[in-house]
């Protein structure tokens, strides 16, 4: 029995689900990569020895915040499920990542901060090609707004300007002679 769809409307429905299906395990990925990305943020602001750093950090801190709440907006706009799961492993994986060895067993080292940073600077730069990824989907995905799109990748670039400054200059005080 030839079980293939007849008509090609059948195989393109098919084909629709799956590229939407596809489309949420990307999305629910990278939900869970903006969860661990809201927490790095937060913990910097609160951590930081430097009262500037934290001033600075502090509004990017908030705008990843709103950034994954517009995530989980998309999400919902395009009818796919949030895979909780997805969002405990981002939550559990910056907890995890916060006992890496930074040259000093009870406290902060400069290194914590550096380090703290560069992972948040790929944190920005994977929401960035997330933003892309769906700004460009917006000529397939009708329920797409590529006006929020926009506004996202700009503030997200923003962001990166302002973590790649900081990590730039934590860099000079974490390896310079003492």
């Amino acid at each position: 029995m030839d079980d293939r769809p007849r008509s090609g409307a059948a195989r393109t429905e098919r084909t629709r689900g799956t590229e939407l299906d596809l489309l949420g395990i990307y999305l629910n990925d990278h939900l869970a990569g903006a969860t661990a990305g809201v927490e790095r943020a937060h913990h910097l602001v609160r951590t930081a020895r430097d009262a500037a750093l934290s001033e600075a950090l502090g509004p990017v801190a908030a705008e990843i915040a709103r950034d994954r709440v517009s995530l989980l907006g998309i999400i919902r706009d395009l009818g796919i499920p949030v895979r909780r799961y997805k969002i405990c492993a981002g939550w559990t994986a910056e907890k995890v990542g916060r006992l890496k060895s930074n040259g000093r067993l009870l406290r902060r080292s400069p290194l914590s901060t550096f380090l703290e940073l560069e992972l948040l600077r790929v944190a920005v730069e994977g929401k960035v090609a997330g933003w892309e990824t769906l700004r460009r989907l917006t000529a397939i995905e009708k329920r797409l707004d590529p006006r929020l799109l926009d506004d996202l990748l700009e503030r997200a670039r923003r962001q990166q300007d302002v973590v790649e400054e900081w990590r730039s200059r934590q860099a000079a005080a974490a390896f310079q002679r003492r």
